[in-house]
């Protein structure tokens, strides 16, 4: 029997290392999700620590989106917020698959369900349609950050 938990003690702690290295994985397609970006490109660029342009163009309606996940949400500083961006900061609410994916395809409504405050409002009125389409964005962003 010590056998048997000396043994499920041992895969543990081996599997503990890879799935924290898998924290910020992403299940959508990082290809697929390139080309949803596009929609994005209006309003967000992705710009490394160097400054360099990874995706999208100079914009500045929206944030820069390197770096995003395992982040609080409204991270970046001497950026102008929404009031219900900055409650999401407030709240310690941290920028993961799920919670990306549930903002891009409601932004309001994501920011008033996780705050629990029915006048808060977002500035991004963009809506990404289905969400497989908000899952590969979310794979295509982090796969930029990793590089």
């Amino acid at each position: 029997m010590s056998r048997k938990i000396v043994l499920a003690a041992a895969a543990l702690l081996l599997s503990a290392p890879m799935a924290m290295a898998d924290a910020h994985a992403a299940s959508g397609d990082a290809a697929a999700g390139e080309r949803v970006f596009n929609q994005c490109v209006a309003c967000h660029v992705v710009q490394n620590e160097a400054g360099e342009t990874l995706a999208g163009r100079n914009a500045r309606t929206g944030p820069n989106l390197y770096g995003i996940a395992g982040k609080t949400w409204a991270h970046i500083e001497d950026f102008r917020w929404s009031p219900g961006m900055t409650a999401l900061k407030d709240a310690g609410i941290l920028v993961t698959e799920e919670s990306f994916v549930a903002y891009v395809q409601d932004p309001t409504g994501y920011i008033r369900e996780a705050t629990g405050n029915n006048s808060a409002r977002g500035a991004m009125s963009f809506r990404v349609r289905s969400e497989a389409d908000a899952l590969n964005v979310y794979a295509y962003i982090v796969s930029l950050s990793a590089q």
